[in-house]
């Protein structure tokens, strides 16, 4: 036991050393509970591809998802490495420190999001960008549909609601400048804005994108046929 601790210890001192060193790779855990009606993602950070891509990396990675969805929540890193591990025995922290000492690399539990109600969710096969949609109403193929739509095209937000008022009015005082400055009077102005402000809510807002699966349809409106109502989008790309 004294060398197990010593080594632990030993272990820690190293990490500390090399905490500065940079961690671009890494992988997005991800876990889904439909039968409770709970999700979560997380953000778990490395130095080199080829630990991002190792198997117990990974498991790790969802691990701590799942730990984070279907345990007593966690506001901080260090609440859900004290849990226990879903699929070792131990704690979470000791999972995290046995692979962190033998890939000898900096690990960094970086996000965490846990969403309590019903989510579709779509992880790219890299691990790299993945998506958590909060939904009311059941449609699974249209519900993994939209989140792989997110991770392609990339809305900044779900609705045009959603979006920063302020970014908005800047958006729409621009436009108006422009129409402006192409010799519109001003009452057709306003009006060629409209449109090119719907333009802009179907670049940057989800309900408004054109499906990428059917592009006669917005998002919204597919899914309102699929009868689903869009409830909250969480869409992380790793790094960002």
């Amino acid at each position: 036991a004294q060398a197990i601790e010593w080594l632990r210890k030993h272990g820690k001192a190293k990490m500390e050393t090399r905490a500065s060193r940079d961690t671009e790779e890494g992988r997005l855990g991800l876990f889904v509970d439909k039968e409770n009606g709970v999700a979560a993602m997380v953000e778990l950070l490395c130095e080199s591809a080829s630990v991002a891509s190792h198997e117990e990396f990974e498991a790790l990675a969802t691990d701590l998802a799942q730990q984070l969805a279907t345990g007593p929540g966690a506001a901080t890193a260090e609440e859900l490495l004290a849990q226990n591990s879903p699929s070792k025995s131990g704690t979470l922290q000791e999972q995290f420190d046995d692979l962190n000492n033998r890939t000898r690399e900096v690990f960094k539990l970086t996000r965490m999001e846990r969403v309590e109600g019903a989510c579709a969710a779509y992880r790219h096969h890299t691990g790299t960008a993945a998506v958590l949609l909060q939904v009311e109403g059941e449609n699974e193929d249209l519900g993994k549909d939209i989140c792989m739509h997110i991770v392609a095209m990339r809305p900044e937000s779900l609705s045009p609601e959603d979006l920063d008022p302020a970014v908005v009015a800047k958006e729409r005082e621009i436009l108006i400048e422009a129409a402006k400055a192409e010799g519109k009077p001003e009452n057709i102005a306003e009006k060629i804005v409209e449109g090119r402000i719907k333009s802009f809510f179907a670049e940057n807002c989800l309900t408004e994108q054109p499906f990428v699966k059917d592009d006669s349809k917005t998002v919204g409106q597919a899914a309102a046929d699929g009868g689903l109502k869009l409830v909250k989008m969480i869409h992380w790309q790793l790094g960002r």
